[in-house]
């Protein structure tokens, strides 16, 4: 597999995680979104919100326009989860734009990333690396914390196998997100 497919199959499985993930949590109320709970962050709508906002950094770093730190005031810029949810794939999509544009190239580039006390440069390719894995920590996060409410965590652990009973199952999501096997796989 070409690096290019395996970034834009990374970028495909995170939106598609982030889905399965704001699907549950769109059965939790108000208050269970909120309510402090064991975790890095003290509540599922506050480490749903930080994986937000981290994506918007990166994201913005990896297409040339680094919104910078000030993107953490507040911390939690949607308390409402469907505002959260809309931005969220917003930025999600974004990422995969960004992906299929890729080539070897692209992935050699150094990017900027603006800090509060200074401009961290890493190149394209260990960016994204580190992109996903914050993603998958902290999904696992929210994960954890939605075991300890009435919701069960959905399956995050899957990452497009082909079998065919398998693309059945993921079929209804890829509906919803407007996604194919085609657009993944070529």
């Amino acid at each position: 597999m070409l690096l290019q497919r395996y970034f834009l199959a990374q970028a495909y499985n995170n939106a598609w995680c982030n889905h399965r993930l704001l699907r549950a949590c769109r059965q939790l109320s108000a208050d269970d979104l909120q309510a402090r709970r064991t975790s890095f962050f003290p509540s599922i709508i506050h480490t749903l919100n930080h994986i937000l906002t981290v994506d918007w950094l990166y994201v913005s770093a990896l297409e040339g326009d680094p919104v910078g730190p000030e993107i953490f005031d507040p911390q939690i810029p949607f308390p409402a989860l469907a505002d959260l949810e809309r931005e969220q794939r917003a930025v999600d999509r974004r990422l995969i734009d960004h992906c299929r544009q890729l080539d070897a190239d692209m992935l050699a580039l150094e990017v900027g990333i603006p800090r509060s006390d200074r401009e961290q440069v890493e190149r394209t390719d260990r960016l994204l690396m580190h992109l996903f894995q914050h993603q998958i920590h902290h999904r696992g996060q929210v994960h954890a914390m939605l075991s300890g409410t009435s919701v069960a965590p959905p399956q995050l652990d899957e990452f497009f196998p082909a079998d065919p009973g398998e693309v059945a199952l993921r079929k209804p999501d890829f509906a919803e997100l407007g996604f194919s096997e085609t657009q993944i796989w070529g």
